[in-house]
């Protein structure tokens, strides 16, 4: 009986179905419907989202550095950002395929897991906090209608709060079920409707601030004095959080490339959604800021916080509702589709990309509960770092493996394939150089987070991590001879 090709157009006699399912393979161009304004929208939906907002006003006011230059730092984290997309999502676009599908031709076959488990965890993490902070916006709404109810916390919880953590947890579950073009419409609308909230609760606060508020700006701007360690190191430091804040995205970013059309909309999006976005979106941030700090005598950081204390039932209404929108959008591209596909990636004839979402859901409730009480205490900006550096070397050793090793070329059907003499079966399915590669470069990353004497470069724990990832996977594996990976299903 003649064997049928699968619907990706993949030889079914050469695929292994312990490597493959459908939500896996690669996505033929017909199928693809993104562009240059839907991954401009990932990036608007990812700095917009409360705990970007957060981070972003955060800075003005945490290195002590003038505001002009924590802005040029800002913006060339997201011009550094948007250099290091455009590798990683390049492949995905040419070939359709997600990150642990890509990552096998680095790690081989079964070492991929290794990365995706990891990549999974972060993603659950993040997608818990993003929980967390998306529920703060229904708290807010839901307070200004009733009020404020007694009763006991848990976990530095109210019952409030708890009621929304829930309702946000299984919204965002209804919509992940929906599909990618649904949640692909969400971020449409929501992006763009932030940037008109965050600009009238701008006008709202600079208008009651008046005269008062250029003031407070130069205040924040001239900085609180010596930054520790000099203005230099300061200003390096705020351009590895903002880079580690992006972390998990960068390296998996061909998980949301895969559905976009062509590489210029890619880059196109990109350039838009992230040097520009981010400076813009800053800017707004810093007005905002220093209008708290002359409205109420602190400078408050975060917008629920601020809509609150502006006392006006419209806005709140309106502000609420968008910066949810916003936080459940990256949330669900970001921190939701990613652990869905790595977990599926682990067990594909058991884990379908629905089955992972629910995994991921069901572990980062948990994550967004303690949020408040544990993981907050660490700090948010040591948070981000911490999470960054553990998978930062992944990112060195994909983008040297695809444009230095493999020279852009792929074999698709190999990339499904447990032979032995297939192009990424290494050695029992695990490439060891590439895991050498990492193991080396996580320490050393990890440890500029975690280690008091080498505190001095915290900040640039992802850069380091990936730099130090190709650089070792590229001596390990410049005289490497693997089996050819050509002619297969190569679509340009």
């Amino acid at each position: 009986m003649h064997e049928q090709p699968s619907p990706s157009g993949l030889d079914i006699k050469r695929i292994d179905p312990s490597l493959y399912n459908e939500d896996l393979a690669p996505l033929k161009p017909e199928a693809r419907s993104w562009g240059a304004f839907e991954i401009f929208n990932v990036w608007s939906n990812d700095i917009q989202s409360l705990f970007g907002y957060t981070l972003a006003a955060s800075l003005f006011l945490t290195y002590g550095l003038n505001g002009w230059a924590v802005m040029a730092a800002i913006i060339l984290a997201g011009v550094v950002v948007m250099f290091l997309v455009n590798l990683t999502g390049k492949p995905s676009v040419k070939y359709g395929i997600p990150f642990p599908v890509m990552v096998r031709a680095s790690l081989g076959v079964r070492g991929a897991n290794l990365p995706a488990i990891l990549r999974a965890i972060v993603g659950i993490f993040w997608y818990g906090v993003q929980t967390y902070f998306a529920s703060t916006a229904v708290a807010l709404l839901i307070t200004a209608f009733i009020g404020e109810p007694s009763g006991a916390s848990f976990l530095g919880l109210s019952p409030v709060a708890w009621v929304s953590f829930v309702i946000v947890w299984v919204f965002q579950i209804a919509i992940f079920w929906q599909g990618i073009e649904r949640i692909k419409h969400f971020l449409n609308w929501a992006g763009p409707l932030v940037y008109v909230v965050m600009l009238v609760l701008m006008g709202v606060v600079w208008y009651q601030a008046g005269d008062e508020l250029l003031p407070a700006i130069g205040t924040i701007f001239s900085g609180s004095g010596e930054p520790d360690g000099g203005a230099v190191a300061a200003f390096f430091a705020i351009v590895g959080t903002m880079i580690a804040y992006f972390a998990a995205v960068v390296i998996n970013f061909g998980d949301f490339t895969r559905f976009v059309k062509t590489e210029r909309q890619m880059k196109l999006g990109n350039l838009l959604g992230l040097p520009l976005n981010v400076a813009f979106f800053s800017f707004i941030a810093l007005i905002i800021t220093a209008g708290t700090l002359v409205l109420f005598g602190e400078a408050l950081t975060n917008p629920a916080d601020i809509v609150e204390r502006v006392d006006s039932l419209p806005l709140t209404i309106v502000a609420a509702l968008t910066f949810f929108a916003a936080t459940v959008g990256i949330n669900l591209v970001a921190n939701f589709i990613p652990p869905a596909y790595d977990l599926a990636n682990l067990f594909p004839s058991k884990i379908s990309f629905k089955t992972g979402g629910l995994i991921t859901a069901i572990i980062a409730f948990f994550v967004g509960a303690l949020w408040v009480s544990v993981i907050s205490q660490i700090g948010v900006p040591g948070f981000v770092n911490a999470l960054g550096a553990v998978v930062a070397p992944f990112y060195g050793i994909i983008v040297v493996d695809y444009y230095l090793i493999k020279r852009q070329h792929l074999n698709m059907e190999e990339l499904f394939s447990s032979e032995r003499n297939s192009a990424y079966y290494y050695t029992k399915g695990w490439n060891k150089r590439a895991l050498i590669a990492f193991v080396g470069a996580a320490a050393f990353s990890l440890s500029t987070v975690l280690v008091p004497a080498l505190s001095g470069l915290g900040g640039y724990g992802w850069l380091i991590g990936a730099g130090l990832g190709g650089l070792i996977y590229y001596a390990l594996m410049r005289n490497f001879k693997a089996a050819p990976a050509i002619g297969a299903h190569q679509t340009t």
